[in-house]
């Protein structure tokens, strides 16, 4: 029987159909790029065509340029990342970033830099479900889901992995070439808008996003982010402690979100604070705070650093919080909001906002009040022999943070309505918007008046006092704008402006020596958290080499010097 022939061997082609067909990955970076360049840069567009020194030609001019520079930047990271596995998913990074990006950029003004970015990171699941409404879901769904799908569903050609790599090269090199003769022709529309217009950099989207998460990134190789460094070991208990007969109580309520325009008892039209109005209060009038979100400001105001030098810090240090403690003296911390964002990390701390109690608890969430309920508890269960020195209790509010300003008042303190209970702001109109946020500050001004009456029933033991200073104010649609986080240096006032309000009794007076009339004299003195560390270590009467005296906003009164401020 004869064989039969060998059969012939063809050669396996490199690429099985998959070189000749389908979309070559270079054109999938390419029309993510122009997509992402311009319909996910809606909110820099409306920026640019809103510059009034432009005209139409000249904004068109720097819209152009501007949409080349996105484009090509987006196009030269993606031809990087344009390979078989990791092409697809990063375009739709790509499109997930730029769409919540154009989303909150668009619908509440805000730019997105590095201290946005730590803030959302750190926001908490209430916070979060705050900022959720359909018109998020619907930017999401026509930015960046559509897209994706599509993106998925899109058949791309294989070509062998050196062709790929050669072509990924030549991507990327031509991108930037063309970015470098963009940047070149259009150099000077570009520079002046930036530089008279700097927020317009933190409005390029997506890249915005990336360029502060590479920043956040890249600063445990600046420093130790986990390793604090001692703060006042030198910390001890002045001579008023010698002699006392009735301990220190200074409480410390930190507000959120807090405007000093919108406070009846700095000038405000609105019967904002009826409660204090009857108290023997000082309300400073000048105030300024750290940053302009709570993950900026709180950790620097307990610094003693200042605003200046707290982000160039060579390393982390303890707080005003570990003096206080380090000197003998009983620290407890009662938050109600997201958390203390590492400020009290080493002393006594107790969490209020997930319990449950009546009247003061509702729909997973509680008032602020409820940080008054049990505190004689909460301070009798700190140690004996460091009560007996002094007691520093600060109450973290939730206050009126934003959006849903109207979860942050119980019906019986809404005294202005109609008020407007969507989360979406800018669907609100502006008097129910700020009926809104003047609610909240009614039912703070209820929370600090409750807080000295409960302070005037310690006086039978204690010798108490009361320090408000909020984190950061709030835009509520000016010039565009709501919520907060805007750059420092380009924020509106109403985002940086806070208030400041003092209350001594009569024992805290004698012992400090420090009167209420006298800090009274200077309401208008320029003020800011750089005084915070300094005032409350001067207050309780702390010595340490730390301690500076010219930024303590009291110790003018306590000396009779005129004010150093």
């Amino acid at each position: 029987m004869p064989l039969s022939p060998l059969p012939v061997l063809k050669p396996i082609p490199l690429s099985p159909d998959t070189e000749s067909t389908g979309l070559h990955p270079r054109w999938l970076v390419l029309l993510a790029s122009l997509w992402i360049a311009t319909v996910c840069n809606a909110a820099l567009w409306r920026a640019v065509a809103g510059l009034p020194e432009l005209s139409g030609g000249q904004s068109a001019t720097v819209g152009v340029a501007l949409g080349l520079v996105i484009a090509l930047t987006s196009a030269a990271l993606l031809s990087l990342l344009a390979w078989r596995w990791s092409l697809k998913p990063a375009v739709t990074l790509f499109l997930v970033s730029a769409a919540f990006g154009t989303y909150f950029m668009m619908a509440y003004g805000i730019v997105i830099d590095q201290s946005m970015i730590v803030n959302a990171l750190q926001t908490d699941v209430r916070e979060t479900r705050d900022l959720l409404n359909w018109r998020l879901a619907a930017t999401v769904l026509a930015l960046a889901v559509l897209p994706g799908v599509f993106v998925w569903r899109l058949k791309l050609s294989r070509p062998p992995m050196a062709r790929l790599a050669l072509s990924n090269g030549l991507g990327v090199l031509g991108a930037l070439v063309l970015l470098v003769l963009v940047l070149g022709l259009f150099f000077q529309s570009i520079a002046s808008v930036m530089r008279n217009h700097t927020q317009l950099r933190y409005l390029i989207n997506p890249l915005n996003s990336f360029y502060a998460l590479g920043s956040i990134a890249a600063k445990p190789f600046q420093r130790d982010e986990f390793k604090f460094l001692p703060l006042g070991e030198d910390a001890k208990l002045g001579a008023s402690y010698a002699t006392q007969t009735k301990a220190p109580l200074l409480l410390l309520v930190l507000g959120e979100t807090a405007r000093s325009a919108n406070f009846a008892i700095n000038g405000y039209s609105r019967p904002t604070t009826p409660e204090l109005e009857k108290e023997n209060v000082v309300s400073q009038r000048n105030a300024t705070s750290c940053g302009t979100s709570t993950a900026a400001s709180l950790p620097c105001m307990f610094s003693h650093f200042g605003r200046a030098n707290y982000e160039s810090r060579p390393a982390n240090y303890e707080t005003l919080l570990d003096v206080l403690q380090r000197a003998g003296l009983a620290v407890l911390w009662i938050d109600n909001q997201s958390g203390c964002k590492g400020v009290c990390d080493r002393i006594p701390h107790v969490d209020t906002s997930a319990l449950k109690v009546h009247g003061l608890c509702e729909d997973g969430e509680c008032y602020d009040a409820v940080m008054l309920d049990k505190l004689d508890e909460r301070i009798a269960a700190l140690p004996a022999e460091r009560r007996m020195r002094g007691v520093v209790v600060v109450m973290h509010q939730m206050g009126s943070h934003g959006p849903a300003y109207f979860k942050r008042s119980p019906a019986a303190f809404k005294k202005f309505l109609p008020e407007c209970t969507n989360n979406s702001l800018q669907s609100c109109d502006r008097e129910g918007l700020v009926n809104a946020y003047d609610n909240s500050i009614v039912y703070t001004d209820h929370l600090l008046g409750s807080a000295i009456q409960w302070l005037k029933t310690q006086e039978t033991h204690s010798a108490p006092a009361l320090l408000y200073l909020s984190d950061h104010g709030e835009s509520l649609g000016e010039n565009n704008l709501y919520l907060h986080g805007m750059p420092y240096r380009v924020a509106p006032d109403v985002q940086k402006r806070v208030p400041w309000i003092t209350w001594f009794s009569a024992g805290f007076e004698q012992r400090s020596r420090i009167t209420t009339a006298c800090v009274k004299a200077q309401l208008d003195t320029p003020i800011s958290h750089d005084n915070y560390f300094h005032s409350v270590l001067g207050l309780m009467n702390v010595q340490t080499q730390v301690y500076q005296p010219a930024l303590d906003i009291y110790a003018h009164c306590q000396s009779g010097k005129p004010n150093p401020l």
